[in-house]
């Protein structure tokens, strides 16, 4: 698996965001990340608190049988 660029990377995550929130949200999600201070590794410590790592695994694995391309 090769690592995709910068702009690759903003280019799907924009997509991901729009796909999901819709124009409005994901420009308001956008907004809110760059005006609050944020620590992603802080965010991520505590993201999956109440799942193991098999439930999350197996989320994981649906979502990518689901959305295969």
């Amino acid at each position: 698996m090769t690592m995709l660029t910068d702009s690759e990377i903003k280019k799907k995550g924009l997509k991901i965001l729009i796909e999901n929130l819709g124009d409005l949200e994901a420009e308001k999600f956008i907004s809110l990340i760059i005006k609050e201070p944020f620590d992603y590794t802080q965010w991520q410590s505590t993201l999956w608190n109440d799942q193991t790592v098999k439930k999350v695994s197996e989320k994981a694995m649906n979502y990518r049988l689901k959305n295969k391309t």
